[in-house]
């Protein structure tokens, strides 16, 4: 199991090289269920595997000028609060065990999962749908802020990678789009540098509370680089369109399967 699970780190990377996001929803499962890591720990992990990763793939985008600063410092510093927050304080304050349904006793660790489920579900929608541009891709167009529901957003997006452990990015390029009026290739890039901040910061509100296997984090989160620099170079030869619609189908299956699995098969 465990060489398929550095086959599934691999596979994580690529994808985030080759459609720009999504591979961080399956890092947590990767963890989980080929690695044996508990749950509240995999969130712990994904956030330090999903926020290096993003870092170095963020930097050919910067290097691009697709990434807009001012932006990332708006949207990113309450997210970055929010998910340090969380972690250090959010999670280690969650019972081991919360209530019970009939035989379903709901600990923190089948939260955590469902929770995680849920997102997948969501994200999956979000990369199956035909996206359509809802701006014009125009540089010189003055950028105008909606402050306060930027910053909303950006707490709730911090909360909800502190508690599972993804990125967001399914979360954030449509916010950047919409609320800050990115182009889309800008959205992209900004929402990697955002996601590597708050993911590596938020990992730090961890440090106190787990013991940490950095032999397997490290190799994980190797491989995961080598993945995306493989991506980026697939990316230019094939549809990322098409692929970026059967990853999503693929994380579908994944996100009810698990939801399937912690209720009525474990």
């Amino acid at each position: 199991m465990e060489i398929i699970g550095y086959i599934a780190s691999l596979v994580i990377g690529i994808s985030l090289g080759l459609i720009g996001g999504g591979g961080s929803i399956l890092t947590v499962p990767v963890l989980v269920y080929l690695f044996r890591v508990q749950p509240v720990v995999a969130t712990a992990y994904s956030l330090f595997i999903v926020g290096s990763t993003s870092l170095v793939g963020s930097f050919p985008k910067y290097k691009g000028n697709e990434i807009n600063l001012k932006t990332a410092l708006i949207f990113g510093l309450p997210s970055i609060a929010a998910v340090y927050a969380t972690r250090a304080f959010i999670v280690p304050a969650i019972p081991d065990e919360l209530f019970t349904i009939g035989s379903i006793v709901f600990t923190k660790s089948l939260l955590m999962m469902l929770l995680f489920a849920v997102l997948m579900v969501f994200a999956s929608v979000s990369m199956i749908r035909s996206k359509k541009e809802v701006v014009t891709e125009d540089e010189n167009a003055v950028q105008k802020f909606n402050y306060p529901v930027i910053l909303l957003e950006g707490v709730v997006v911090g909360m909800l990678t502190g508690l599972v452990g993804a990125g967001g990015g399914f979360l954030i390029i449509p916010a950047l789009v919409l609320l800050s009026k990115l182009p889309m290739k800008q959205a992209v890039g900004t929402s990697l540098l955002i996601i590597a901040a708050k993911s590596l910061i938020g990992f730090t509100g961890d440090l106190k509370n787990a013991s940490m296997d950095w032999s397997l984090l490290l190799s994980v989160t190797g491989l995961a680089i080598i993945g995306i620099f493989i991506g980026n170079k697939l990316s230019k030869k094939v549809s990322a369109e098409g692929l970026k619609k059967g990853f999503g189908w693929f994380v579908l299956v994944m996100g009810i399967y698990i939801i399937v699995k912690e209720l009525f098969l474990s």
